[in-house]
């Protein structure tokens, strides 16, 4: 399977996501501010989505691999990490200092949207010269 790597890493994340969502309505909603809980849910939103994204574009790599989907592919699992993560580890912990990385993720995020565009403008299928 090309890419194993990668799916394995959308499959994962894909994973984290339904059991974080599960944990927050069945653990989490209750036991912490109305506002980490939206913090915390927040988290599994972005992560929801951009985990799908990595599967699409993961789908469209193994039918027209071009430049730049494995720089988007790694740009949104990074995002992730540093988004999600932060807000999941800020919602259960409350330190407010984890906030702090929120944006870097955000942005890594939002330059992965960037790299798929010109990665689609470009279109050329990797290997091909011009």
């Amino acid at each position: 399977m090309p890419h194993r790597a990668s799916w394995v890493a959308v499959a994962l994340s894909g994973f984290i996501m339904v059991a974080a969502g599960a944990f927050a309505a069945h653990g989490l909603q209750g036991r912490i501010p109305p506002r980490l809980f939206d913090v915390f849910e927040t988290g599994v939103r972005y992560q929801a989505w951009h985990t799908l994204a990595m599967l699409a574009v993961l789908v469209w790599r193994s039918r027209q691999p071009l430049r730049g989907q494995a720089v988007t592919l790694s740009l949104w699992g990074t995002g992730i990490v540093l988004f999600s993560g932060s807000l999941y580890l800020l919602a259960l912990t409350g330190t407010p200092r984890l906030g702090l990385i929120t944006p870097f993720g955000g942005l890594l995020l939002m330059t992965g949207w960037l790299a798929l565009a010109v990665s689609a403008w470009r279109s050329r299928p990797a290997g091909t010269a011009g």
